[in-house]
């Protein structure tokens, strides 16, 4: 298998909503490092067995394993690229306006059509830890066809908080910004059996994880859209849009219904909700306040 990750990063510290507005350059530094830490880890091929008698390693997880691109996305000098640990990913440099820089991921992801078997959209701060999630992900296009696009919950933790894990991207207040770009009320849920486990997928009004995994004729699709590299922001903004308009409009969108939401899932790195804009109720832990609703 060969995978090309296309990873919009920027950086330039100010007070804002958003975790490369932040001051402290450390944290983006450190989140980007192990979101691509991860993909390595967990779907490249230095994986090995220790071996104490040979005094070498055995290869590991050879089912698995797969050739992979990991290309950071950058405009200008907002970014933290050098101080990123050097020969894991190959840096982007562009000029594009810096809330418009997913679409040049998308420009990267289109240009390697014919050499790559999936092609995946990351914001800077999501990690992938599943080393099954790229089979998982053939397993339901194999069931639903490619018409269907399995998105991963995004989720962020807190684990000394009165919630531990919170699932962030829940339905949206208003429905009607998703609407004329799909019809949930098509192919609503789709349920299979999974390791002797009903597993239900549902259409969702926000598909939005901010990332997306495409295979090599789902990435064809899109790219042949007249709207692919649009540069639109009519999804919640530029930052959304890029993550989720093109797949919205190109694909019917699920995601793992909530019983079994961490079948497919990916972390947030940078809590935006957990212990800043939502506190919790320490009598009913599962009843909240948003403490900073221009936030």
């Amino acid at each position: 298998m060969r995978i090309l990750f296309a990873i919009a990063h920027y950086y330039k510290p100010k007070e804002g909503f958003y975790g490369s507005q932040r001051a402290d350059p450390q944290p983006r530094i450190d989140a980007l490092t192990r979101c691509i830490a991860a993909l390595h880890g967990n779907f490249g091929r230095r994986q090995g067995l220790l071996d104490p008698p040979r005094r070498q390693l055995a290869e590991t997880n050879g089912q698995w394993r797969a050739e992979l691109e990991v290309a950071v996305c950058t405009t200008g000098d907002a970014h933290l690229a050098k101080a990123l640990p050097a020969g894991l990913f190959r840096h982007h440099p562009t000029s594009a306006e810096a809330m418009l820089l997913g679409y040049e991921c998308h420009a990267v992801l289109k240009a390697g059509l014919g050499r790559f078997d999936y092609f995946c959209y990351l914001e800077d701060d999501i990690l992938v830890e599943d080393p099954w999630f790229f089979r998982k992900l053939a397993w339901f296009t194999g069931e639903a066809g490619d018409r269907a696009l399995l998105q991963p919950n995004r989720y962020e933790l807190a684990p000394g908080d009165k919630v531990q894990k919170l699932y962030i991207d829940c339905n949206l207040l208003k429905p009607e910004l998703s609407e004329k770009y799909q019809n949930v009320k098509l192919r609503p849920q789709i349920a299979k059996r999974v390791l002797n486990e009903k597993l239900v997928f549902q259409r969702v009004n926000n598909p939005h994880a901010g990332c997306f995994f495409l295979n090599a004729r789902q990435m064809a699709k899109l790219a042949e859209q007249p709207y692919f590299l649009d540069r639109s922001a009519e999804f919640g903004g530029p930052l959304e849009s890029a993550a989720t308009l093109g797949i919205m409009r190109c694909f019917e969108c699920y995601k793992p219904g909530r019983e079994s939401a961490a079948f497919l899932e990916v972390e947030h790195l940078h809590p935006r909700y957990m212990g800043r804009y939502l506190d919790f109720d320490a009598e009913a832990p599962f009843k909240f306040r948003v403490l900073n609703p221009n936030g």
